[in-house]
């Protein structure tokens, strides 16, 4: 299936071996204020495809992702179940405060090994969304990966700049990019643990 350009980039810097131990990779693109980056964990009994459907589950994120705060999926014709979900998102930062977007995450099949559902921003749609209930997503997209005995998360975004007073912006952007290997473990995690009840 069709890929993205964000993912396109992932894939190219995925390393020729399953990893032995959590690693992680960044960088920066096109002069965004925050580098894009991915993580890969090897976790023993990995199911690929539990941990696909549990992604594609948004409507229970909520207690089971880190952070989600709210997550539910919108009908939508033209993103439509098992392939394709467009979904609200909100999120809490601690010490930061809500951050929340509208998405769509699209299966897209097998690629170099893993199987990937990959998600983007829907940008009108997260632009109409109301500054008051958390900062809105200027860009956000991401991919999670999964091969036996390996999960992989990969994930760009950051803040719109008009939304977010100077030191949440610095904290949002260069103070994410030194969070962010922390994050993406935690997460990993996480879904590892989701997956393997599933």
């Amino acid at each position: 299936m069709a890929t993205t350009p964000f993912l396109d980039r992932v894939l190219a810097r995925l390393p020729a071996t399953p990893p032995r131990e959590f690693q992680f990779f960044h960088w920066s693109h096109g002069g965004r204020p925050t580098e894009e980056g991915f993580a890969l964990m090897p976790v023993a009994g990995v199911v690929p495809s539990k941990v696909i459907d549990a992604v594609m589950d948004v409507d229970h994120y909520v207690g089971n992702v880190e952070h989600v705060k709210i997550c539910r999926s919108v009908r939508d014709p033209g993103f439509s179940a098992p392939n394709a979900v467009r979904f609200y998102q909100r999120i809490d930062l601690p010490l930061l405060g809500a951050l929340h977007h509208e998405l769509v995450l699209q299966r897209l099949g097998e690629h170099r090994g893993y199987q990937v559902a990959a998600w983007d921003i829907l940008r009108a749609e997260t632009d109409a969304l109301s500054a008051k209930e958390g900062f809105r997503s200027d860009y956000s997209e991401g991919a999670w990966l999964a091969a036996p005995g390996v999960i992989g998360y990969a994930l760009a975004s950051c803040p719109k700049r008009e939304d977010v007073g100077l030191l949440k912006w610095k904290a949002l952007t260069a103070g994410a990019d030194a969070a962010a290997q922390r994050v993406l473990r935690a997460n990993l995690e996480g879904m590892a643990r989701w997956a393997a009840k599933r």
